[in-house]
Protein backbone atom coordinates (compact mmCIF):
# COMPACT_ATOMS: atom_id res chain seq x y z
CA UNK A 1 0.00 0.00 0.00
CA UNK A 2 1.15 3.65 -0.59
CA UNK A 3 -0.09 6.83 1.06
CA UNK A 4 -1.66 9.34 -0.78
CA UNK A 5 -2.43 12.70 -0.05
CA UNK A 6 -6.22 12.14 0.31
CA UNK A 7 -6.59 9.10 2.47
CA UNK A 8 -4.54 7.31 5.24
CA UNK A 9 -3.85 4.31 3.12
CA UNK A 10 -4.97 3.47 -0.79
CA UNK A 11 -4.14 0.44 -2.25
CA UNK A 12 -2.13 0.57 -5.53
CA UNK A 13 -1.70 -1.40 -9.09
CA UNK A 14 1.16 -1.80 -10.85
CA UNK A 15 0.50 -0.98 -14.65
CA UNK A 16 3.55 -1.55 -17.22
CA UNK A 17 3.40 1.22 -20.38
CA UNK A 18 5.91 1.70 -22.93
CA UNK A 19 8.02 4.73 -23.48
CA UNK A 20 5.26 5.36 -26.04
CA UNK A 21 2.28 5.21 -23.83
CA UNK A 22 3.92 7.26 -20.86
CA UNK A 23 4.67 10.08 -23.26
CA UNK A 24 1.07 9.88 -24.49
CA UNK A 25 -0.01 9.97 -20.66
CA UNK A 26 2.49 12.58 -19.13
CA UNK A 27 1.39 15.05 -21.82
CA UNK A 28 -2.24 14.69 -21.33
CA UNK A 29 -1.97 15.09 -17.44
CA UNK A 30 -2.73 18.35 -16.08
CA UNK A 31 -0.97 19.84 -13.67
CA UNK A 32 -1.29 18.87 -10.35
CA UNK A 33 -2.86 15.94 -10.96
CA UNK A 34 -1.67 12.44 -10.47
CA UNK A 35 -1.59 9.90 -12.89
CA UNK A 36 -4.43 7.82 -11.43
CA UNK A 37 -6.43 10.76 -11.66
CA UNK A 38 -5.52 11.44 -15.38
CA UNK A 39 -6.51 7.87 -16.36
CA UNK A 40 -9.39 8.03 -14.55
CA UNK A 41 -10.62 11.38 -16.20
CA UNK A 42 -9.40 9.88 -19.70
CA UNK A 43 -11.10 6.49 -19.83
CA UNK A 44 -14.27 7.39 -18.10
CA UNK A 45 -17.14 7.24 -20.95
CA UNK A 46 -17.96 11.16 -22.00
CA UNK A 47 -21.14 12.84 -20.27
CA UNK A 48 -24.20 13.07 -21.76
CA UNK A 49 -25.75 16.91 -22.66
CA UNK A 50 -28.53 15.95 -20.44
CA UNK A 51 -25.84 15.77 -17.47
CA UNK A 52 -25.72 19.22 -17.27
CA UNK A 53 -29.26 20.25 -17.54
CA UNK A 54 -30.11 22.11 -14.80
CA UNK A 55 -26.79 23.28 -14.17
CA UNK A 56 -26.64 27.09 -14.05
CA UNK A 57 -30.19 27.10 -12.40
CA UNK A 58 -29.51 29.40 -9.64
CA UNK A 59 -27.68 31.86 -12.22
CA UNK A 60 -28.21 35.50 -11.80
CA UNK A 61 -29.91 37.76 -13.99
CA UNK A 62 -26.74 39.84 -13.96
CA UNK A 63 -24.20 36.87 -14.32
CA UNK A 64 -26.62 35.32 -17.47
CA UNK A 65 -26.67 38.53 -19.55
CA UNK A 66 -23.01 39.23 -18.76
CA UNK A 67 -22.11 35.22 -19.88
CA UNK A 68 -24.80 36.28 -23.19
CA UNK A 69 -22.13 39.32 -23.97
CA UNK A 70 -18.88 37.12 -23.74
CA UNK A 71 -20.47 34.66 -25.57
CA UNK A 72 -21.45 37.39 -27.98
CA UNK A 73 -18.13 38.69 -28.42
CA UNK A 74 -16.47 35.26 -28.65
CA UNK A 75 -18.73 34.31 -31.83
CA UNK A 76 -18.25 37.83 -33.25
CA UNK A 77 -14.44 37.43 -33.14
CA UNK A 78 -14.74 33.79 -34.50
CA UNK A 79 -16.34 35.58 -37.62
CA UNK A 80 -13.72 38.00 -37.83
CA UNK A 81 -11.06 35.55 -38.19
CA UNK A 82 -12.92 33.29 -40.23
CA UNK A 83 -13.14 35.97 -42.82
CA UNK A 84 -9.31 37.16 -42.05
CA UNK A 85 -8.68 33.13 -43.11
CA UNK A 86 -11.24 33.04 -46.10
CA UNK A 87 -9.84 36.12 -47.53
CA UNK A 88 -6.17 34.58 -47.20
CA UNK A 89 -7.10 31.96 -49.51
CA UNK A 90 -8.60 33.94 -51.87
Amino acid sequence: MSACSRCRFMASKTVALDPEAYELLKRHKRAGESFSDAVKRLARPPRSIASFGGMWSDMSEKKRKELDRTYSDLRKADHRRAGKIHRSWS
